[in-house]
């Protein structure tokens, strides 16, 4: 217990600076409220932690960049279409995807990518089922959509071994 207390010394002296800069006393009862939040903040945080992070493998991460980098600019142009053809027909929708990696930073990864991804959002993951809800803004080919997000799960299963 006392390596969680004590596991961020910097972080609970910074919550200290902070409150006592906040509420513009150095009286000591702020300065105990302040070390308190400062070492409730560390157990926090020690309690958030996750295991160590695995990636591996350079080349796959430049592939993976590279292939999101298309994949934005592609849905760039693609959603700019759509917004300056607003009579063009259009069927967004939600799609359920397997996905069949499970590793937290992995799927943490992936999430950032469908999201920043122009036309599609991640919406929510089941880790009981693997399975993924995702929004889409114009939802023309399911299956092209599942190759997309299983091309992103093949390059992240490289990297996260």
């Amino acid at each position: 217990m006392m390596a969680r207390v004590f596991a961020y010394p910097r972080l609970s002296v910074f919550v200290l600076i902070v409150w006592l800069t906040l509420n513009q006393s150095i009286s000591p009862g702020q300065i105990i409220i302040g070390t308190a939040l400062g070492l409730f903040a560390a157990v926090t945080l020690s309690a958030l932690q996750q295991p160590g992070l695995r990636a591996g493998n350079p080349v796959a991460i430049l592939r993976l960049v590279g292939f999101v980098g298309l994949e934005i600019v592609r849905s760039n142009i693609a959603v700019a279409r759509i917004v300056l053809r607003p009579r063009a027909e259009r069927r967004s929708g939600f799609l359920t995807i397997k996905l069949e990696i499970d590793d937290p930073y992995a799927l943490t990864v992936l999430a950032c990518i469908l999201t920043a991804t122009p036309g599609s959002l991640w919406v929510n993951y089941d880790p009981r089922t693997g399975l993924l809800l995702l929004h889409v803004l114009d939802l023309i080919d399911e299956a092209e959509w599942a190759s997309i997000v299983a091309g992103y799960e093949a390059r992240l299963k490289e990297i996260f071994r």
